[in-house]
């Protein structure tokens, strides 16, 4: 447009003015019809500014007919995750970034923690007027790990690594949970993926383990004796009822029977044999080949 007017003063080319004019009020049209126009995508929402005021309304995911005098941040409202974690590279902070607390028996425990979050997308706006977009910073990290300072203390060193480990992560997922939505942030889970003991109280732990595990043995041990002794007194009681039943029937003239058909089995082999026979007596078998 400048440009167009500046060749209406030049006597050879001001003839080219008027077409410079409608091309310059063509790309204006255009470039004005373009800026009306932006596209969210999908998991986003924008938020408008206009001379650096925020607006209270935000675009959703799709094409968006707007001012084209705004300024338009997109905003990430899908799950996200910020980990602290003891080792290197491993979170979102180089080396170290373990949570330290000290617990009720004044014990230094060491915590990995993964947050898991998103943006409230009607929160949006206000979340970019009085955080920023460095809201991770300002708002995630410090809260969660202030919250788990906090409420560690109202636990023993061994029951939050065992016992009562549920019962803490609740706990401060309730706290920071409130914390987070009074910011524009929905908490969705806290995941507690590990807690470090002092070397000192994590052996003290393998060993009343250990100790346990050996008693549980024992116990096993003793158990299945006692079983094999149950049964052995059950096998003797069967064996002293069997005697007990023959001995009984057992008559005289049952064994003077018994004695009789033994004797007539032995006189019926082809070996030589002297047989005697005496009233009640067993009989004396003499014989040879």
């Amino acid at each position: 447009m400048i440009l167009a007017l500046s060749l209406r003063s030049v006597p050879n080319l001001n003839r080219f003015a008027r077409t410079g004019t409608i091309i310059a009020v063509v790309l204006i049209v255009l470039g004005v019809i373009t800026s009306s126009f932006v596209q969210i995508d999908a998991g986003q929402v924008g938020v408008k500014k206009l001379f650096g005021k925020v607006q209270p309304s935000v675009l959703n995911s799709g094409l968006n007919m707007v001012n084209p005098l705004y300024e338009i941040d997109r905003m990430d409202i899908k799950t996200q995750n910020y980990t602290m974690s003891g080792i290197n590279d491993e979170g979102h902070k180089s080396g170290d970034d373990a949570i330290k607390v000290l617990t009720f028996d004044g014990l230094e425990v060491t915590i990995d923690l993964t947050v898991l979050y998103r943006i409230i997308p009607s929160e949006a706006p206000r979340l970019i007027r009085e955080t920023g977009i460095d809201y991770e910073d300002k708002i995630v990290r410090p809260i969660a790990r202030t919250r788990i300072r906090d409420n560690a203390v109202y636990y023993e060193a061994v029951a939050l690594y065992s016992t009562k480990r549920d019962e803490f992560q609740s706990r401060i997922f309730k706290v920071i949970e409130s914390d987070f939505k009074s910011r524009g942030l929905l908490l969705e889970n806290l995941l507690v993926r590990n807690i470090t003991l002092p070397a000192t109280v994590k052996s003290s732990i393998e060993q009343k383990i250990q100790a346990e595990q050996e008693s549980q043995k024992m116990q096993f041990v003793l158990a299945k004796e006692r079983q094999e002794a149950d049964r052995k007194r059950v096998e003797a009681q069967g064996i002293a009822d069997y005697q007990r039943i023959i001995s009984e029937s057992l008559t005289d003239k049952q064994l003077q029977y018994e004695q009789i058909k033994a004797t007539m089995e032995i006189a019926k082999s082809q070996n030589a044999k002297i047989i005697m026979m005496g009233g009640k007596n067993t009989p004396v078998i003499i014989g040879q080949n």
